[in-house]
């Protein structure tokens, strides 16, 4: 298979990009999008060109890293599918495929395809673990959880922190991926302890990086690798309103 690519070559966060066209040639339909951009950056290199630099890792839709916009949609076509599960035999033969990092203001472009997505690690750290000290390991059987909450808790912690959410929402908002955070230590008796302080501490962090408000469009929902439900959002937001109203703000020094 042949392809005409149209992929967005910047050299560092401070010069200008801009789609550059390329041709992909003798893919194999059972090689996936990332070996597609191996090939076509061993052809590149073969030719004394510079490859171009893409984040990936694990390749087996687990690591979240391989975030592109592929056509117009975050992490391409295929609903349900991360950039390195996606498949070459997708496409139409002679296809023209463009090619483009995510683009919102909390991540900033580093180079070419690649972005800098720390503002979800900051987010996660301001509240997204349980720091209280249960001691030693419980037997697994000895604290009893319903099973519906622990399928809705396991259904949020399927979040891989890909960032398509952002990609896809008309305002780059992130809220999709804090409310998974947030409601899968929600729905279990462990996160209960700093429920309210989990839900405040996250959303100003997310805030403070920029990210923008949702306005329902459900974009977000729509290219989430792992189908993370929107109605998380209003989980954590409910979460976010009772700890706003009945947590007292600590007081500052005159």
């Amino acid at each position: 298979m042949n392809f005409t690519l149209y992929i967005w070559r910047q050299r560092n966060a401070k010069s200008k990009g801009k789609m550059v066209r390329y041709r992909a040639t003798d893919i194999s339909p059972d090689m996936s999008f990332l070996e597609m951009l191996d090939k076509l950056n061993a052809d590149l290199a073969a030719a004394g060109e510079e490859p171009v630099a893409f984040d990936h890792d694990c390749r087996e839709g687990i690591c979240g890293t391989c975030s592109l916009v592929v056509n117009g949609v975050a992490h391409g076509p295929q609903r349900a599918t991360t950039v390195c599960q996606l498949h070459m035999r997708h496409f139409k033969e002679g296809q023209e495929i463009w090619i483009e990092p995510f683009r919102a203001r909390a991540f900033p472009i580093v180079r070419d395809l690649v972005v800098d997505r720390s503002a979800f690690d900051r987010i996660t750290q301001a509240g997204g673990f349980i720091s209280a000290n249960t001691g030693p390991a419980p037997d697994a059987n000895s604290l009893l959880v319903p099973k519906e909450e622990v399928s809705t808790a396991m259904s949020a912690a399927a979040c891989i922190g890909c960032g398509a959410c952002v990609a896809a929402c008309p305002n780059a908002s992130a809220m999709l991926f804090v409310a998974a955070k947030i409601s899968h230590l929600a729905h279990l008796p462990q996160g209960q302890p700093e429920r309210r302080r989990r839900a405040l501490s996250m959303v100003r962090a997310m805030d403070g990086e920029g990210f923008g408000n949702c306005t329902n469009h459900e974009e977000c929902e729509a290219v989430c690798p792992k189908e993370i439900s929107v109605r998380f959002i209003a989980e954590m937001n409910r979460d976010y309103l009772r700890a706003a109203l009945t947590t007292a703000e600590p007081e500052t020094a005159s």
